[in-house]
Parts: structure tokens; sequence; C-alpha cells
């Protein structure tokens, strides 16, 4: 976790470092091109027990939202309730394992006695998986992780979060407005929360000509756990049982 003075403390690097990290180039160009080479096989086999491990959950819904939330912030029983909704309706929960709203996304899972499953990544100061999962991958690298919400699931709600969560959320968009997913709602979770980048965008992306009108529409708002349900079942039923996505 981070200090409370916002600096980070030491730590090992992970994978995901060292694929990006190029200062290496420049004194060990030859070691580090077979580095490279090699790790593609390593990344092969993250992609390959993504697929084996999921692609036997069913319908799935992906949830996301900081990590930081406590267990007694309202919100965190607001997801928790959403997640249960959701499982009562015929939906597996998808989150990425970690504390805060994952954690709570995975707990409304378990209640429901839905399939609760976890996506954890190979971070430098968290994150273990939370007691709440039922079915759990550890990735090292985001974007073999990234891979697997999008392709097992059925829709993405998504609740007050950082960087991370703003991330799932304009990746998601662009596959579906670049017509690489389809029938794949994708709702923000708190009108007070959002509310305020959804007026950025329109008055800045669509009012500059930057996106068109309907892709305001790839965007649903609401306050109410029942809506979630709603929306995404009017989208993707759990009975349609719709082929993975990519």
């Amino acid at each position: 976790m981070e200090r409370d003075d916002g600096r980070r403390p030491s730590r090992a690097r992970t994978e995901d470092e060292r694929l990006l990290e190029s200062d290496e180039r420049d004194t060990e160009a030859p070691v580090r091109d077979v580095t490279d080479a090699w790790r593609v096989f390593r990344v092969m086999g993250e992609f390959v027990e993504g697929f084996e491990v999921l692609s036997e959950i069913g319908p799935a819904v992906s949830i996301f939202g900081s990590a930081r939330t406590l267990p007694d912030d309202p919100v965190y029983q607001t997801c928790r309730e959403t997640a249960s909704l959701l499982g009562r309706a015929g939906y597996s929960i998808i989150t990425g394992g970690g504390p805060g709203m994952m954690e709570a996304g995975n707990r409304g899972a378990r209640e429901a006695g839905a399939l609760s499953v976890g996506c954890n990544i190979e971070l430098p100061f968290e994150q273990g998986m939370n007691p709440y999962v039922d079915l759990g991958v550890d990735f090292r690298y985001f974007f073999v992780r990234k891979t697997m919400f999008v392709k097992y699931s059925q829709g993405y709600v998504i609740f007050p979060g950082g960087f991370g969560t703003l991330d799932e959320l304009f990746e998601s968009l662009t596959l579906i407005q670049t017509g690489k997913i389809h029938n794949f709602p994708v709702v923000l979770f708190g009108t007070d929360y959002w509310e305020g980048l959804i007026e950025w965008i329109r008055a800045r992306l669509l009012s500059e000509g930057n996106i068109s009108p309907p892709d305001m529409d790839l965007l649903q708002l609401t306050d109410d756990p029942a809506e979630v349900v709603r929306l995404i079942q009017a989208t993707s039923p759990p009975s349609a049982r719709l082929p993975p996505n990519l």
C-alpha cells in the first residue's frame, strides 16, 4: 500500500514492470532481447490458464471499483447488494479479486449462491485474494487479466474508483465503439460520483466532435441496484448464453 505521505516503499519489481522497462536496453540489449522473446511463452501460459479456468463459468458480470473502500462504507454495502441481486438473476460475478469494492462484489455473489470469481493481479504493494472468492486466477500481466474481464463478461458494473477503475471503463467503451465487442452494457453506479465525468464528456468530447452523439448511449447511470440488474438483463440476459467476447 502507499505510505501516508504518498511515497511508495521500496519493493521488488513485478513481471509487468520488467516487461515494460526500457532502461536496461542501453547496457544489456542482447540479453534483454533474449529475455523479452522468451517472456512471450510466459504470457502465452497466462492466456492458456485464464481460458481454461474461466471458460466454464457461464454468464457473468464484471464489477469494478476502488480497492481502498472499507466495509463500513455505504457504497461497499450497495455493491454487495448489487452483486447479490445479479447472482440471484443468474450471473456469476467477476472482480479483480482484491479488497474494497472487489471484495464487496465477491461477497455479494457468495451470499446469493452465485459463482464468485477473482482475477487477481501481481502488484508491488497489494493485493491478496479476498476471502469471498470461490474461483481465483492469479495474473502477472495487466493486459492478460483485462482480456479475461472482457472475454468472459456480459457487461460491466462500475462503482466509484480510481485510475484502475477508469482504465477498465474507457477500455470497454473503446472496444464497444470500435465494434470489437457487442451487446455489452456498461453501467456506472453512483450519480453523484460519475455525473461530473459524464458532463465533461458531453461538454468537451461530444461538443468538440471527438465522439458522436450515439456514443453517449454507451454509458448508463444509476443509483439503484435493481436497476443495474434490469439494464444488464435488457442487453445480455443470462439465458441467452452469448459466446465469449473477443
